[in-house]
């Protein structure tokens, strides 16, 4: 089955050198080797505020960056979205994009009950990270993927929902990151069907 994947690359540096933008590289080659459709949202690109009251964020209109990257959500069957790991969580600039781009009436019901306007979209995070991914997993409990799992993609209805913890990214074995290359490429092949 051919899908519509859309990528949200959440590495605030677009300096094409960061390991997150290899990985989507490799994926975005395996997905369409294998005839999916990929486009790709690059939040370092978009130049947007941030959100700052609630009446802004329930209320106001999202700038036409937004509005463009909610028009490639909409297309998506699957979401890729990768963000390296800062001061234990998501980058700010992805955090805002998230508040500009899952607001209410876009990704959930007005009344902000769980209403899932994104259902029948599934999801894959990659997060990389200097620490070993064992620690973040288990001593962290892996808090902020969690929080983006739970708190904004399955209140808005996106399911199933696969996680890749990138651990050590600054390993000098080449090999280490070679193979997570291979292991994005096939998720992208297969469009993560299957794979976790």
């Amino acid at each position: 089955m051919k899908r519509n994947i859309a990528i949200i690359q959440g590495h605030p540096d677009p300096d094409g050198a960061r390991f997150a933008r290899a990985l989507e590289a490799a994926y975005t080659a395996g997905a369409k080797a294998n005839g999916h459709s990929v486009r790709v949202i690059d939040v370092a690109t978009l130049g947007f505020p941030l959100v700052r009251s609630k009446h802004e964020w329930e209320h106001g209109e999202p700038p036409d960056c937004i509005v463009g990257a909610q028009s490639i959500i909409r297309w998506a069957d699957h979401l890729l979205i990768i963000y390296p790991l800062w001061a234990g969580s998501m980058p700010a600039l992805l955090k805002g994009f998230f508040e500009q781009a899952f607001r209410p009436r876009f990704a959930f019901d007005e009344e902000g009950k769980h209403g899932g306007k994104l259902a029948g979209r599934s999801a894959r995070i990659v997060v990389t990270m200097g620490m070993p991914a064992v620690v973040y997993r288990w001593f962290f409990r892996a808090h902020s993927v969690k929080s983006l799992q739970r708190n904004i993609l399955h209140y808005c209805g996106i399911g199933p929902i696969k996680v890749s913890l990138i651990g050590s990214v600054d390993d000098p074995d080449p090999a280490h990151r070679k193979r997570w290359l291979e292991r994005m490429r096939d998720f992208g092949t297969e469009a993560d069907v299957g794979f976790f």
